[in-house]
């Protein structure tokens, strides 16, 4: 039988972006110890676990290890309630508080991989980045909570209170530790106003261009409503094309807020002036390597990242029953490639012509 879909145009938000592709020359040979270790956990389902297969993280050790638990604290709570997930949680922070306890019996495996790596990380991590992970990284996991909740009551935000929620549960944050993990940053300076607007810069581009091209799984998934084009689709009565016009243009804002306001970064004498710059250089070249990430992997995309990065087209994935099977045995994004698409041009409500495709999946 024949199936028709449409197909989205995603805007091309890092054209201008002054920090180019770049990977450590030592990933491939860490990326494979790292993921060899993990997968001895055993925590992911026969089809999860291939979802991880195809996804490639781009730091050494510590931060290989950190995007691993991202991944399983994403798919362990993506899909349960909040009472589930505040018990997940509250499990992690306590690995976390105590990274030299045994974990008990029978508990959630996701104690005894969060323990395990910060028990490696604190080894080597500078006591402020410590102490900056944990708080971030805190209020990720209470703001996973949070997201469990809006999904159990079907909560729809406004834009702006979307936005406060998913600064935490992008989880760019905590990531951001990685970089100063060998730095001696003084709270004075990682907390100044300016310092934290500019982080906040870098948040806003990472989970702006991941709802954009993350969108077309959670919509299939029934997991839409954290999204931040679904906040602009309700709030601004705009279809789907405006609404990604309207990210992109916030995108650009955000990109120039960031570049103008490094000129405003205060002077702390010259070793710590050149430890922040480090550091801003590391988050910068970070939201070019999400959006990099994102094409280059297969968990949005499947096999036509690189083509979709090029074409900015991407069919519309069929509504699946979330509850009936796992993610990824729902939502079959190499199925992408089968498909044979015709072109028309519509106008959009945010004014942005965009293309869209009626598709024919054979």
């Amino acid at each position: 039988m024949n199936a028709h879909a449409r197909m989205m145009y995603l805007p091309d938000t890092m054209t201008n972006w002054p920090w180019p592709r770049a990977i450590n020359p030592h990933f491939e040979d860490v990326k494979a110890e790292v993921d060899a270790s993990f997968r001895d956990f055993k925590a992911l389902s026969p089809e999860s676990q291939e979802a991880f297969d195809k996804c490639d993280f781009e730091h050494l050790r510590i931060g290989s290890e950190l995007m691993n638990v991202y991944f399983i604290v994403d798919e362990f709570t993506d899909s349960e309630n909040a009472a589930g997930t505040k018990a997940m949680v509250d499990i992690v922070l306590d690995a976390l508080d105590n990274p030299h306890k045994a974990r008990p019996q029978g508990e959630c495996i996701l104690g005894e991989i969060s323990r395990q790596f910060w028990a490696r990380a604190i080894q080597t991590a500078s006591l402020p980045s410590q102490r900056h992970f944990l708080d971030s990284y805190t209020a990720y996991l209470r703001a996973v909570v949070v997201e469990a909740v809006d999904r159990e009551q079907s909560r729809r935000r406004s834009i702006d209170d979307y936005l406060k929620l998913r600064r935490d549960t992008c989880g760019a944050k905590s990531a951001f530790a990685v970089y100063e993990m060998g730095m001696e940053l003084p709270d004075e300076v990682f907390y100044h106003p300016v310092i934290v607007e500019l982080v906040d810069c870098i948040i806003e581009l990472i989970l702006i261009d991941n709802d954009m091209l993350s969108y077309n799984r959670e919509q299939a998934t029934g997991d839409e409503n954290h999204n931040l084009v679904s906040a602009i689709m309700l709030e601004l009565s705009l279809d789907r094309g405006g609404a990604m016009a309207w990210a992109a243009r916030y995108h650009t804002d955000v990109e120039k807020k960031f570049i103008d306001g490094r000129s405003k970064v205060p002077s702390w004498g010259a070793s710590t002036d050149a430890l922040v710059k480090e550091y801003f250089d590391g988050i910068a070249t970070w939201a070019r390597a999400n959006c990099c990430w994102s094409f280059e992997a297969q968990r949005y995309f499947g096999t036509m990242g690189p083509e979709i990065q090029q074409t900015r087209l991407v069919p519309v994935l069929p509504k699946v029953n979330y509850k009936d099977t796992s993610v990824v045995a729902q939502v079959n994004v190499t199925d992408l490639s089968k498909i044979d698409a015709t072109v028309h041009r519509e106008q959009p409500s945010g004014g942005l012509e965009c293309l869209i495709l009626w598709p024919q999946v054979m």
